[in-house]
């Protein structure tokens, strides 16, 4: 029997890569519907790679049953990197391509799958996608977006970046597909250029798998093995009984505060009975300290603060300027350049100066890459001006941008994780910049999440280097709140770049901004139970614990400040001790 070079090729494939999911692509291309153009070579190389790509989407198709059942049984780490810089060649695809190969063969830089001429991919169901490349313009710069179009038939934003035509850029993000079926890999430009791909990779998770991926951070990260050595006039207490409660430091999980809280215990004691972390939601801000010109007042403030050392709660400052024009007084909004920039300055001195060294944080400049008022005024470099001189006047606080979007929301261009970077590196690098305490806050208002890209965002922006925040976290109301609500959270909490979360669920008589936790008389509502839950979860400690014969208690412990309570026949009375068991310790001796 005479068999054709293409079958034969066929064949080769099936029994090398046996079980090993390949996907429509040519050779260095993406799609057999690939229409014929100049992308990377000429047309006669595009009909016998587009050959290439029919059979290799016979064998993905054939391939597929066999990669999941070997597959299934086995968690594929996730691939938290992420490189920042622009390059002059773009990296090996993330997975070896997932479950997209070849997608950079022959090394060319070949025109990237559009809109009507798609790469088709086999998607299962209840699993979260993580999506990667590297992509350019064929001229100038421009925002590229990725779309995945799961069997559903839904377009999804999977994400999006800034792009340039003389270096490669990396995209992170992905999708989430609730059914199993054919799929859709496109990119979109808002440019007229052409768009370019290499290194593209699609890697799928079940639920279970990415849960996993959490959890293992959460170990890694959260936890640790401690030791606590119980002794009585200098010898070892065996058989003691423990009581063990985390009352302070650890993960920092705060809320989100109002004024109301100064005259209302029940407030007080609900608030202060969960959280060790907050932010004033409006009570700091410059419309609130100064709503006439040359009158402060900050008695406030003042007072919450003082409540919030009472408690010893950590307090971040929020903020410093905010650039969104529409929330500038009248008096501001008319002045002129010279007397701004002598506003400015006397704001920022009035307001740093008066809590300095009392926060742990501020927000320098609220949302200056949706808004511009202040750059407009006073020129581009405003934003790195600010946290100059902020710094000069309170170095130990970690100073932030704080934007809204960058991880909830891909189809909005203004926030994207790689212009928040370029932002970023801009105030880096304004003279006396060098060496100041940055941090990355994300305010993290979710209508419907996005996990998958939310993952990869963070991956993105964690890349940066330095501590990356979730500020305001939120989720508006509709009947599954409270299940997004715990999956942005629990998407936070395990992942390894994010060093602490605070909520924008202040309460207001008159209702919340969005998203309440109590009723009017401080009972929990369904998402208040559920952030109970979470709490209850990554501060638990083991039931009944005593120590051995050693004297010793060994177990996992969340990161934190416990009150260890011991009790023993030997002893007259209880004893109690506070120790540290934070991160950068794990060991302590409770002398009775």
């Amino acid at each position: 029997m005479k068999i054709s070079t293409g079958k034969l090729i066929l064949i080769l494939l099936i029994v090398l890569f046996e079980g090993f999911f390949v996907t429509s692509v040519k050779a260095g291309g993406y799609s057999s519907e690939k229409k014929s153009g100049k992308a990377g070579g000429d047309s006669s190389e595009q009909t016998s790679e587009k050959a290439a790509g029919d059979a290799s989407e016979q064998t993905s198709e054939k391939a597929a049953d066999g990669y999941a059942s070997k597959k299934s049984s086995v968690k594929v780490p996730y691939d938290y990197s992420a490189n920042i810089e622009c390059v002059k060649e773009p990296e090996k695809p993330l997975y070896g391509g997932g479950i997209i190969t070849a997608a950079s063969a022959g090394g060319k830089k070949l025109a990237a799958p559009i809109k009507g001429s798609v790469l088709k991919v086999d998607l299962k169901k209840d699993h979260h996608y993580a999506l990667s490349a590297w992509l350019k313009l064929s001229k100038g710069t421009g925002d590229i977006t990725a779309i995945i179009v799961p069997p559903d038939g839904k377009f999804i934003t999977a994400g999006a970046i800034v792009a340039q035509s003389d270096c490669w850029t990396l995209l992170k993000g992905g999708a989430t597909s609730f059914s199993e079926g054919k799929g859709d890999v496109f990119f979109e430009t808002n440019s007229t250029a052409e768009i370019m791909a290499e290194s593209i990779a699609l890697q799928g998770f079940s639920f279970e798998e990415w849960n996993a991926h959490r959890e293992e951070v959460v170990a890694k990260e959260r936890k640790k093995k401690v030791k606590i050595t119980v002794e009585s006039g200098g010898k070892p207490l065996p058989d003691a009984e423990l009581s063990v409660e985390w009352v302070a430091k650890g993960f920092p999980l705060g809320n989100a505060m109002t004024k109301e809280i100064l005259d209302m215990p029940d407030y007080e004691e609900w608030f202060t009975k969960r959280f060790k972390w907050a932010t004033m939601e409006n009570a700091m801000k410059w419309y609130s300290t100064e709503f006439n010109e040359g009158h402060e007042e900050y008695e406030v403030a003042d007072k919450m603060l003082a409540l919030a050392e009472k408690h010893n709660i950590s307090v971040r400052g929020h903020n410093v300027f905010w650039d969104d024009e529409s929330h500038q007084m009248d008096w501001v909004s008319k002045l002129g350049k010279d007397k701004l920039k002598e506003a400015v300055a006397r704001r920022l001195k009035s307001v740093v100066t008066h809590y300095a060294g009392k926060v742990i944080h501020w927000d320098v400049v609220n949302e200056n890459l949706h808004f511009k008022f202040f750059e407009e005024k006073l020129g581009k470099d405003a934003s790195g001006e600010i946290f100059k001189e902020v710094a000069k006047l309170d170095p130990k606080p970690i100073l932030f941008m704080n934007e809204y979007n960058t991880i909830e929301q891909p189809c909005d261009l203004a926030p994207l994780p790689t212009k928040y970077i370029a932002k970023l590196k801009q105030i880096q690098a304004y003279p006396g910049n060098k060496g100041l305490k940055y941090g990355i806050g994300l305010e993290s208002h979710f209508d419907k999440p996005n996990i998958p890209y939310m993952r990869g965002s963070l991956d993105t922006l964690a890349a940066a280097g330095v501590p990356v925040w979730l500020t305001e976290v939120d989720v508006t109301k509709g009947p599954k709140q409270v299940e997004f609500l715990e999956e942005v959270m629990r998407e936070g909490f395990g992942h390894p770049g994010v060093k602490g979360i605070v909520m924008w669920a202040a309460w207001h008589a008159k209702g919340c901004y969005v998203m309440c936790l109590t009723d009017n008389k401080f009972k929990n509502l369904p998402v208040g139970d559920v952030v109970d839950k979470l709490l209850d979860e990554w501060r638990k400690v083991p039931e009944k614990p005593k120590t051995d014969a050693k004297g010793v208690f060994e177990a996992e412990l969340f990161h934190g400040e416990y009150k260890v309570t011991v009790k023993h026949k030997s002893l007259k009375e209880p004893i109690v001790q506070t120790v540290d068991l934070d991160s950068t310790k794990s060991a302590a001796t409770i002398s009775c």
